[in-house]
């Protein structure tokens, strides 16, 4: 599978982008959730072949792209970085999907741009989700206990493992690369902007909170929910509910999978994606 990285530049900020496939293949952009990394999508990038043209990037304050000294982490400005990123990437028309923070910025972007997305597929998001499940209050808490920094390497693989003790041993470790880096006395820290984002998620803004629902209705292209079937995110009432205000909507539960359902069933959720992104267009 062809990959390429580069780096693009808006608000004054350097983004890392990964793509995999051929470059003239249909494009599929995909984004990530609060804390995570282009690198996340490398396994559906790969069931996906061939035929997409798969482009991730670290979205602003992760992975390799740089941090906002102004701690700017709202959905407002995370679209704004996609509408950039789209344009000096030349995107016409192409599919989107987002897990988590990356499906509201999905949702927000696809509502506005309706005439740019063919199809949309978001992964354990929705109205409500945000702000009032168990899995916002976990991450809540995660994002308020989480430690600076770690003395070593296997510190570091234990807290990640407690973390997220049903994902497997390998994408606890493609995770640990990808968000940590080490600090020049010795251990590590993290490589995203923690202290900046758990500020934003902790005491956000009233006034830059999203209508989410209201997105969601205006969304004009086809759309696949995925949910884990033992989520603590998006609940299945927030799924029905999505389906209840848009009737291009439809769902899938993959079994045994929590919040990050490509990680903790990665070929369900690569033949969910594959199946709802190949099949022919309506006639």
């Amino acid at each position: 599978m062809q990959r390429r990285d580069y780096r693009l530049s808006h608000d004054g900020l350097g983004f890392h982008v990964t793509e995999w496939g051929e470059p003239d293949a249909w494009p599929v952009l995909m984004l990530h959730g609060i804390r995570g990394y282009a690198e996340t999508f490398v396994g559906v990038a790969a069931a996906l072949q061939p035929g997409f043209r798969v482009i991730a990037f670290d979205q602003r304050g992760r992975g390799e792209t740089d941090w906002d000294p102004g701690h700017d982490y709202y959905t407002d400005t995370y679209v704004a970085d996609v509408e950039a990123l789209v344009a000096q990437l030349g995107l016409q028309r192409f599919d989107l999907l987002g897990h988590s923070m990356g499906g509201i910025n999905a949702i927000v972007y696809a509502a506005r741009h309706a005439r740019q997305i063919h199809r949309l597929v978001i992964e354990d998001a929705g109205p409500g989700a945000f702000d009032t499940s168990d899995g916002a209050t976990r991450i809540r808490r995660e994002l308020a206990s989480t430690p600076t920094a770690f003395d070593s390497w296997d510190e570091a693989a234990a807290f990640m493992r407690a973390l997220r003790p049903t994902v497997t041993e390998e994408a606890r470790q493609q995770r640990l690369h990808s968000m940590l880096k080490p600090m020049s006395g010795g251990g590590f820290t993290w490589r995203y902007d923690h202290a900046g984002i758990a500020a934003t998620r902790l005491n956000p803004d009233p006034a830059r909170q999203v209508d989410l629902a209201a997105d969601v209705s205006q969304l004009q292209c086809e759309t696949l929910v995925v949910r884990g079937g033992r989520s603590d995110y998006l609940q299945p009432a927030m799924a029905e509910h999505m389906r209840a205000l848009n009737p291009r909507i439809s769902t899938r539960e993959i079994p045994d999978a929590g919040h990050y359902v490509h990680d903790d069933q990665p070929a369900l959720f690569a033949e969910a994606v594959t199946t709802f992104l190949k099949r022919p267009d309506a006639a």
